[in-house]
């Protein structure tokens, strides 16, 4: 039986746990002298925590936490959902159907993934095919790939992504409660507080790609791809440079941005510290072994929010100014801030008050063009535009 943790304030992407707004005493102006604003797609959806498409599809794809992926198409959210799984999932805190990612060649195979959890709250991969219908997924041609079990309700991750390598990224959170009192995220014997990497080309199950860092090694779990990490509810390939961002969620003190650049490997085999460091501090009171950590590009306290929301390098052709700019936000406070990473330095970093809509922000989403679009757990769906 799985057990669920006591009551905590564990700062996590929830709406029902984090409405109150936190102060921002760091804020500084937008980075590029340029106008930005929030163009409403739509603001009738029930707790959007993705907005996604396949490669060369105008159509966006929005998933709903509570189990439903809805189609914008034209500009017009159709009546039909492109596919309902709310039934098969546990929906209560962070659980839900959590992600949503396209085959790289989704226009000839038809075929696409989604991470929930499952009614045992365990964190499940599985594929489906598109109908005869373009608008409209084949509900019964479910394969379950992968499930992973979770001891308790809260940090499940689940966000998954295709990489420039064509293999499909899952992160994993440490398992729940707080403070990781199994020690997860230094455990490489078990799938938890890590990013798997995984070989999903087959019609059933999964293969470990041969590149993977553990593959061989004695006593770990070969799919990991890296792992020290607490929750890492959303992370993103910059679609130019193959670079990989993390926004990982912190404990009780810190939120922090990870990124490793493809050049020096996209994250391969690194320890990211949890639960050894939280952000760039030791986790516990007085000094801590570093040795062979990962810290984080950016980190901040929660004196200026308290729940790291992940998002993209915009590459968009709309909007020149901003090319190699990464977004993120914080869940509690609502705003929205960017940074370039470049020379393994960040750089013009500010905050965006324009893009604040109002309300908890869970995440982000990127169109197949590029745009890039600002969710909120109010239900709105907001693509950001020049003004």
């Amino acid at each position: 039986m799985r057990r669920r943790p006591a009551p905590l304030n564990l700062l996590l992407p929830s709406a029902m746990l984090l409405l109150a707004a936190c102060s921002s005493d760091s804020q500084q102006p937008p980075p590029v002298a340029i106008n930005l604003a929030l163009e409403p797609v739509a603001t009738t959806f029930t707790f959007p925590i993705l907005a996604t498409a396949p490669t060369g599809d105008p159509r966006l794809f929005v998933v709903e936490k509570g189990g439903l992926v809805k189609v914008v198409k034209g500009g017009v959210v159709l009546g039909t959902p492109f596919l309902d799984v709310s039934g098969l999932i546990s929906n209560g805190g962070e659980e839900g159907l959590l992600g949503l990612a396209f085959d790289p060649q989704y226009g000839a195979n038809g075929r696409f993934f989604i991470s929930y959890t499952n009614p045992a709250g365990d964190n499940v991969l599985a594929s489906y095919q598109v109908s005869g219908n373009a608008d409209v997924a084949d509900a019964a041609s479910a394969v379950i790939r992968l499930t992973v079990g979770q001891p308790y309700d809260n940090h499940n991750g689940g966000h998954i992504a295709f990489g420039p390598d064509g293999y499909l990224y899952m992160g994993i959170g440490d398992g729940g409660s707080g403070g990781d009192p199994n020690g997860h995220g230094q455990d490489r014997n078990d799938l938890l507080g890590s990013i798997l990497r995984v070989d999903v080309s087959g019609t059933t199950g999964y293969a470990v790609p041969p590149g993977n860092p553990l593959v061989g090694v004695a006593g770990t779990r070969s799919e990991l791809w890296n792992w020290g990490l607490r929750n890492p509810w959303r992370f993103s390939f910059d679609r130019s440079t193959g670079d990989l961002y993390i926004g990982d969620v912190g404990q009780n003190e810190r939120e922090e941005i990870d990124v490793s650049t493809a050049a020096s490997g996209g994250g391969r085999g690194l320890n990211y510290g949890w639960n050894i460091m939280e952000g760039t501090r030791c986790y516990n009171a007085g000094s801590c072994d570093m040795t062979g950590l990962t810290l984080p590009v950016l980190d901040y306290t929660h004196g200026d929010g308290c729940s790291v929301s992940g998002g993209y390098v915009y590459r968009g052709s709309a909007i020149p100014d901003l090319a190699g700019t990464y977004f993120y936000a914080d869940f509690c406070s609502g705003w929205v801030r960017s940074f370039r990473y470049t020379g393994g330095q960040v750089t013009e970093a500010g905050t965006w008050s324009a893009l604040a809509p109002g309300g908890s922000i869970p995440s982000f989403g990127e169109d197949s063009a590029g745009e890039l679009y600002v969710l909120t757990a109010e239900g709105g769906v907001y693509r950001i535009v020049e003004h």
